[in-house]
């Protein structure tokens, strides 16, 4: 036994206690810290699955992404050119509509004007027709009778009245 004053300590209970503690620590190692540390290591392959999953996951959504950016761009380049060919289109077939109508519009034109020489010249055939016939009326009547100067020209007034007043 060691004496220290107030402390005392005894061998045999010393030896018993460190033998205990050393017992205990192994039961402590084997029983419990195995277990513990395989749970701690399950654990940390969990987290660093959960991790590299994660960071598989961005990188696919960071291509999914980069995919629908690259659709888009094409879906919008696509949509330009629809619409440039149907300007062109529609600026074509307005061209064409103006065409057309320019072409009917000559052509009523040439229609009208070849309407108007027919009237023109039907109602000269008839001018020309009503002044025979005057004519012809003029001198069977200055036949009749003859006139002296005035009468004849008083005649011919009148002749060119009448023929005045129909055209």
């Amino acid at each position: 036994m060691l004496d220290f004053g107030a402390v005392s300590l005894e061998w045999g209970t010393m030896l018993t206690q460190a033998i205990v503690f050393l017992v205990l620590l192994l039961a402590v190692r084997k029983f419990a810290m195995g277990p513990i540390v395989a749970v701690m290591e399950k654990r940390r392959q969990y987290v660093e699955n959960e991790i590299n999953s994660a960071e598989r996951n961005r990188k696919e959504a960071e291509a999914l992404l980069a995919e629908q950016r690259r659709v888009l761009d094409e879906a919008r380049v696509e949509s330009k050119s629809i619409i440039d060919r149907a300007t062109k289109q529609a600026s074509d077939e307005a061209a064409k509509i103006v065409a057309e109508a320019q072409s009917a519009a000559e052509r009523m034109k040439a229609e009208a004007s070849a309407e108007l020489a027919r009237e023109v010249a039907k109602a000269k055939a008839e001018l020309q027709e009503q002044m025979t016939s005057l004519s012809v009326l003029l001198a069977s009547k200055i036949l009749e009778k003859e006139l002296d100067e005035a009468s004849q020209k008083a005649a011919i007034d009148k002749f060119l009245a009448q023929v005045g007043d129909r055209l």
